[in-house]
């Protein structure tokens, strides 16, 4: 009897163990839409519907040129010649510090955070002005990229933009596509827009999803393809430790009960 008693003991602990590791189950799965909840998702736009800004922490690299890009045409024809065509398109990058400025070669600090890159193109090219005549600046941003979650955590991919015109499918691509357990007709793509986020979902499970393949990224987009839910393997992996503890404590039971 005390042998039976301390076995129903036993497995209630076992059963609360399991209880309390249940919620555990699936708890990878992020961005998930509240249940009951009629969740509205912005509208998709095929083109970024403002020009990135600058921000904090970002690369710059621009090259500079005088009498409005004379020269650069020169090079390229091969009039200026070998060695100034090198250091032409030799390239440096600059850290937008924390107070938004980047300190420049001869002009020190400039604070190019929140302008466009067209914004920052003017901008220094009128700071320049004093030492070049008529400058033509080209600026880049180097460290543009988005990140991608194609359907698993383990997989997420941070994509360089090395294109500005980007869509979708070539960063999923880049990616290595949806995987086995994403789910192609929930993709979300998060969007900071004037501080805070706008989400769009996306449906690339049927041919009609074709149409937003083309859509644009954005440096510092989120690319969330939601995973399918494992049920069955994780509550097989969350069940086998305490299922390995209980037969061992009922063999153990089940000799003890032989030998009285």
């Amino acid at each position: 009897m005390k042998l039976y008693r301390l076995f129903l003991f036993t497995l209630s602990l076992l059963l609360l163990g399991l209880g309390a590791t249940s919620c555990g189950v699936n708890s990878n799965i992020m961005f998930k839409t509240p249940k009951g909840v009629d969740y509205k998702y912005d509208s998709i736009p095929m083109h970024p519907k403002e020009e990135y800004r600058i921000s904090k922490d970002d690369k710059i690299a621009f090259t500079i040129s005088n009498n409005l890009g004379h020269k650069i045409i020169d090079n390229q024809t091969g009039v200026g010649g070998v060695n100034q065509t090198a250091m032409n398109s030799r390239e440096m990058e600059y850290i937008v510090k924390a107070d938004g400025n980047v300190e420049l070669p001869v002009i020190g600090n400039v604070h190019v955070e929140g302008l466009t890159i067209t914004a920052c193109e003017d901008t220094l090219a009128e700071r320049y002005s004093k030492e070049h005549q008529k400058p033509f600046v080209q600026v880049r941003v180097t460290n543009q990229r988005v990140i991608v979650f194609p359907g698993d955590g383990s997989d997420a991919k941070v994509i360089p933009l090395v294109n500005s015109n980007t869509t979708l499918m070539e960063a999923i691509a880049q990616a290595g596509g949806i995987t086995d357990r994403g789910k192609a007709n929930t993709i979300k793509l998060m969007r900071k827009i004037n501080g805070k986020r706008e989400i769009y979902l996306i449906d690339l499970s049927k041919i009609e999803g074709l149409q937003y393949t083309d859509m644009i990224v954005q440096s510092n987009d989120y690319i969330y393809v939601e995973p399918n839910p494992r049920l069955a393997r994780e509550v097989v992996a969350q069940i086998t430790p305490f299922v390995t503890v209980l037969s061992s404590f009922v063999i153990v039971l089940t000799v003890l009960n032989r030998l009285q």
